[in-house]
């Protein structure tokens, strides 16, 4: 109890010291730099990802400890796209801090880059995102105090890890109910079996004794520790398959089923599940079991990473084709389809940057969490800049605008004395914005797609070049509070419909990003609506913008008055 208090004391006073010289640092903040040694290296001479994996691990849980005041254990990592090599010689860098407690978890970001000394360049090696559970002491229950977040980053990261954590939840749900539904492809034998490698051939078992230094300070398994080992078994088993030496470049999200302690037998199993032309993905599994007789083995945890072999230009190499095992193998190969699926849809709608991301992304069943995901994040990367400029002020209807490399936004901000619960119910149904917004013309319900999104076919009353009207293909999705000061949050973003493509009687328009965000505060609730620049409002703004017309202010009033006028019928669930 003393040492703790003796560590509060010292995080108080650095971070008081900080504040005077101008540099307030997260208190969770916490960096760590290691030079790359030989013993750190695999056979190719570069920093083996399971010693990287110990070290994000490490310091993630020393973040998440300096927040909770208390023991934490790792509960899940997110996808970690591995971008760069490091070579021995170089040096690693850490950066980690607590994006956002909740109840009695919280999330940790995690940012890597490499060094190379000799001429002072840096790259970008990973960033992932973690989850840690603070551990009780005794019978006593742990509730972790907010967390404030201090710059502009830190706002955005605390808002976007509330949706983050929502995908977490639901993620082995939908990874199941994406498998059951991907279809049995079958598989193209062009040569017949010649050159194919029997995947029974890459089977790896090992046995790993849990020794004090692989163990934390409670006395669990690291769970670093456990990454490393499931890497080594993961790297041979790809190792037999293509009679090289591969380089792991994904590990997709996974979860900590359950600890394990000082004196188990961790039993490690890997096999390629599937290979494509220039990856492949290999299947681990750990199971833990104590010396006990018949004491059964407990599952503590799976993965699936991806290997590609890099020849000397660092450019992927075709790898040999497998053959599957009857039964469990054949399910494990159809799998792995899926799974190369979902994980591209995942990191394209997630991981690529904004301005490559297209307006309208195609929609199916196996992209529709991370679409939705993207949709509200996005919305809330609007919202968290702080460079919003003040254009104009009509009636209490104030419009702001903001430039951000090649993307113009606007903000229009208004207070009403209506209960921000009942606005949200009002506002988020899209079917009857055309009674208070003039640049609706209608919206027709084309698919509910769960209690949380729906997908909408919008005419405006806006004229393209051509003369026709505007209609659009619209998600939205609805968010509520996750936490006190949080906001209602409704997104809008274009997808595409094969069911309803582009027809003549109208000129197809695109949103890139925008949506409601609602406040309450107090007796009054604010309703901000953004939306991200594109082509057919430019007109629209730049004449708001300059004066010229109080279209934005009459809107937004008439939006107000739809509200107190059916304020009674707003209080469905």
């Amino acid at each position: 109890m003393m040492g703790s208090l003796h560590i509060k004391e010292s995080y108080l006073s650095r971070r008081a010291m900080e504040s005077r010289n101008g540099d307030v640092r997260n208190p969770t903040e916490v960096r760590m730099s290691q030079m790359v040694l030989p013993c750190h290296a695999n056979h190719r001479g570069q920093l083996s990802t399971g010693q990287l994996l110990k070290w994000i691990d490490t310091a993630a849980c020393l973040s998440a400890e300096r927040h909770a005041g208390c023991p934490c254990v790792t509960a899940s990592m997110d996808d970690i796209y591995l971008e760069h090599t490091i070579s021995v010689g170089h040096v690693v860098n850490l950066k980690t801090k607590v994006n956002r407690a909740f109840n009695s978890s919280m999330e940790v970001g995690i940012h890597v880059t490499s060094e190379d000394l000799c001429n002072g360049k840096e790259w970008k090696v990973c960033q992932a995102f973690a989850t840690f559970v603070a551990q009780p002491q005794g019978n006593k229950k742990v509730k972790l105090k907010p967390l404030t977040p201090l710059t502009e980053e830190e706002h955005l990261e605390h808002s976007i890890a509330a949706e983050r954590r929502r995908m977490r939840l639901v993620h082995t749900d939908n990874i199941k109910d994406l498998l059951t539904r991907s279809t049995q492809q079958e598989r193209s034998r062009e040569g017949g079996m010649n050159g194919e490698v029997l995947a029974q051939k890459t089977r790896v078992e090992s046995v790993e004794l849990v020794l004090p230094p692989h163990a934390n300070h409670q006395g669990n398994t690291f769970g670093g520790q456990i990454m490393a080992w499931m890497e080594n078994v993961a790297t041979i088993a790809a190792s037999r398959l293509c009679h090289a030496h591969p380089t792991l470049k994904v590990i997709e999200m996974f979860h900590f089923r359950g600890p394990s302690q000082v004196g188990d037998r961790l039993i490690l199993k890997a096999i390629v599940n599937n290979a494509f032309k220039d990856s492949m993905e290999v299947g681990v599994c750990v199971e833990a079991f104590c010396h006990d007789v018949g004491v059964p083995r407990r599952h503590i945890n799976s993965a699936f990473m991806t290997f590609v072999v890099l020849d000397e230009n660092n450019h992927p190499c075709i790898l040999p084709r497998m053959k599957p095992e009857p039964g469990d193998g054949e399910r494990r190969y159809r799998e792995a389809i899926a799974r190369r699926k979902i994980r591209l849809d995942r990191k394209y709608v997630i991981s690529c940057k904004q301005s490559e991301v297209p307006l309208s992304v195609p929609w199916d069943p196996c992209n529709q969490v991370y679409l939705s995901y993207n949709n509200v994040s996005a919305l809330k990367m609007l919202v968290s800049k702080t460079d919003w400029v003040l254009a104009s002020e009509i009636n209490k209807v104030r419009l702001y605008t903001l430039e951000d490399g090649s993307f113009l936004s606007f903000k229009v901000e208004i207070l009403v004395s209506i209960d921000a619960r009942q606005t949200f119910n009002l506002l988020s149904d899209l079917t009857r914005r055309s009674e208070w917004d003039r640049y609706y013309k209608e919206c027709r319900l084309l698919q509910q797609v769960n209690e949380d999104d729906a997908i909408y076919h919008v005419v405006s009353t806006v004229r393209s070049a051509d003369g026709k009207l505007q209609d659009f293909i619209i998600l939205a999705s609805r968010r509520l509070p996750c936490d006190v000061g949080d906001p209602y949050v409704v997104a809008f973003r274009s997808v595409t419909l094969s069911t309803h493509p582009p027809c003549e009687e109208y000129t197809r328009g695109e949103t890139l990003c925008s949506g409601l965000c609602i406040w309450s505060q107090g007796p009054m609730t604010k309703i901000s609506y953004y939306n991200q620049f594109t082509p057919g409002i430019v007109s629209q703004l730049t004449t708001n913008i300059t004066g010229l017309s109080s279209d934005f202010a009459v809107t937004y009033q008439a939006c107000e008055q739809f509200l107190i006028d059916n304020v009674k019928d707003s209080n469905r669930p």
